[in-house]
């Protein structure tokens, strides 16, 4: 059984899922205290609050009192945009590393010569030929 537990941690999948369960948390931090200390001291100051937590609507009934936390759900919100949106972004530039990784090419190859650069591939080949 001791044999089977080592196999399946071993296993490239399960330590790359814990790679990445241990930087997504750093990551989240990360932003968290961008969001935090930063973004909604900005935030704050151009409306006049520093903390947006406390932001809220206060609801009276006969019987009960209601505080509704807008400004921690609007954080909170904000927080995880932001966290999605650079998480979309390492999967787009991750990506785009693999299809060109499969293709065998690097980026500079994908792309359109100007006439500069034509006029150089030319002079390169010219040069290359001459010496052989």
């Amino acid at each position: 059984m001791l044999q089977d537990f080592k196999k399946f941690i071993l296993r490239g999948n399960v330590l790359d899922l814990a790679v990445a369960v241990v930087i997504g948390a750093a990551f989240a931090t990360v932003v968290k205290s961008f969001l935090d200390n930063i973004l909604m001291q900005f935030i704050g100051g151009i409306f006049g609050k520093t903390d947006f937590r406390e932001v809220g609507i206060l609801q009276n009934s006969a019987h009960t009192k209601v505080y509704l936390k807008l400004g921690a759900f609007f954080t909170d919100a904000l927080n995880f945009l932001i966290i999605a949106f650079a998480i979309f972004m390492v999967v787009k530039a991750a990506e785009k590393l693999q299809s060109l990784r499969k293709a065998g090419a690097t980026p500079e190859e994908n792309e359109p010569l100007t006439v500069e650069g034509e006029l150089l591939t030319e002079i390169r080949d010219l040069l290359r030929d001459r010496a052989a």
